[in-house]
């Protein structure tokens, strides 16, 4: 049972955590060229469309892998409860960190691809200005997010105190 919940939690990491890392780096690259395409009159529109479908893309991207996910600690939690490495080191270590970056994926990221895809829709509310500003932060953001999901496959990988030697 404990290969085949790891199996499905490797699985999962690779089909949900690989597209979202993905999608959230691409992301501000494309928005940068979106929103200077958008506030640029003699900008081509078709470049302008091309941008802005691209941003909406990697923004939904981001929400639904974000989203699948979550299957990644639920299914790691379960094969440690059957490893029985609960209380491991490295265990909780990997899962706050793993919280932190569904953190700073939450919190940082989402809510500032948001702002980007609605300034680009021409929404009411919606600030370009304040959307371009925010670039610099979200691809910090984007950035943070990667690094703590790569300490965290070290630390699954590596297991430092492990004796399951599995």
């Amino acid at each position: 049972m404990a290969k085949f919940l790891l199996s499905l939690h490797v699985l999962a990491a690779i089909i949900a955590i690989g597209p979202v890392t993905v999608a959230a780096s691409m992301f501000p690259r494309k928005a940068k060229a979106a929103l200077a395409a958008a506030g640029n009159p003699q900008a081509a529109a078709g470049e302008l469309a091309e941008n802005a479908a691209s941003v909406r893309l990697l923004y939904r991207i981001t929400q639904v892998y974000a989203l699948l996910g979550i299957a990644v600690p639920v299914l790691g939690i379960g094969t440690a409860q059957v490893m029985g490495v609960m209380g491991s080191a490295w265990l909780i270590a990997s899962l706050a960190i793993t919280v932190v970056a569904a953190l700073v994926l939450l919190v940082l990221v989402l809510p500032r691809q948001e702002a980007v895809v609605s300034a680009l829709a021409g929404q009411p509310d919606a600030n370009p200005v304040s959307a371009a500003a925010g670039l610099k932060l979200l691809t910090m953001s984007t950035g943070v997010f990667s690094l703590l999901w790569a300490v965290v496959t070290v630390l699954m990988v590596l297991r430092p105190g492990s004796t399951t030697h599995a």
